[in-house]
């Protein structure tokens, strides 16, 4: 068994989110404009081959468990190809998604048999009218068919990811935390972070905030997750099937534990989300460099992730850089 490769700050780094587009068919308020983001030229975005030739680098310095993200992963073609390839390769323990579900009704089936075990599904309400609001597309519908497609095709466990928003969704927290009583559902609830053209910083809700709520519902009872280096606290409420999560990067933050790696769709290597650094593999890949050369390069990258973010929202806004649909989830 490799041993992860291990940061300056003694963290064992072992998780990749490969973003595979940044395209995606919903336009989120707290993702990008209503205009959407100029897209990148398909020359720009790393090719299925490159994909996955970094992805096997990868698992070979030590990389177990890889998640598929965008934009939204599901609108690139044959995308159940890439994960039936990296679900192949021998080291990889866990392979996820993250989707924002409006596809996965016609996905869910193929993406279990090709290896992916565990999806996550971007769900902010469970009012239509409100959906369209926030995604500005009114398909509200096709997300809860994907959902109970994902159950059907045996996805497990089924997280929704809720970001909380004041004066916007935050209405709903106990509505959605009450999903859990009767499905085997992980609700996450994500503070709202301040990416470029996102929504405005003053609707920024505490974790705190959100779990006093919470307790208002019944004794919410803490458990351990799967992993204990995952962003999210993990509670569940007496006699619930699934479990609420609670994920605050900006109030609590979590990088004492944080364990990934990120690799934009144009290829760009990212060891901190509210970071600009950024390492060109991309570049690398197209000038024939070795496989050598390039765990060196990740190497390099992996000693010089930060040791934490800054907790100053203001200065977290200016150093985003990118949107996160150009980012990946």
């Amino acid at each position: 068994m490799v041993v992860p490769p291990v940061d300056a700050h003694h963290r064992a780094i072992d998780y990749l989110r490969l973003s595979i587009t940044d395209r995606c068919n919903l336009r989120c308020v707290y993702c990008m404009p209503s205009h959407g983001v100029p897209r990148l030229d398909h020359s720009q975005i790393l090719s299925y081959e490159e994909i996955l030739r970094l992805t096997r680098i990868a698992v070979k310095m030590g990389i177990t468990k890889i998640r598929i993200t965008g934009g939204e992963p599901l609108v690139r073609r044959d995308v159940t190809y890439l994960c039936e390839n990296i679900a192949a390769l021998k080291g990889v323990s866990s392979l996820s998604l993250t989707t924002n579900g409006l596809l996965l009704g016609q996905y869910a089936a193929a993406l279990r048999r090709a290896g992916i075990r565990r999806v996550n599904i971007s769900l902010d309400t469970l009012r239509p009218s409100r959906f369209s609001s926030i995604t500005r597309v009114g398909c509200f519908h096709k997300v809860w068919a994907g959902l109970e497609a994902a159950q059907k095709a045996g996805f497990s466990p089924i997280k929704l990811n809720v970001v909380v928003m004041r004066h916007l969704n935050d209405d709903e927290v106990e509505e959605m935390a009450l999903l859990s009583l009767r499905n085997p559902f992980h609700v996450r609830f994500i503070e709202f972070m301040p990416f470029p053209s996102s929504a405005s910083r003053k609707q920024f809700v505490s974790s705190d905030e959100i779990v006093e709520r919470l307790s208002r519902l019944g004794r919410l009872v803490p458990c351990e997750s799967r992993s204990n280096n995952g962003p999210a606290r993990y509670f569940r409420l007496e006699g619930a099937l699934g479990k609420i999560g609670i994920i605050s990067p900006i109030s609590h933050h979590f990088c004492p534990s944080c364990n990934r790696l990120r690799l934009t769709a144009d290829g760009k290597l990212r060891t901190c989300l509210f970071s600009n650094a950024e390492t060109d593999l991309r570049d690398l890949l197209r000038q024939k460099a070795s496989d050598e050369e390039l765990v060196q390069v990740i190497g390099q990258a992996i000693a010089s992730k930060p040791e934490k973010h800054t907790l100053d929202p203001e200065v977290l806004h200016k150093c985003m850089g990118r949107p996160m649909v150009r980012i990946g989830g």
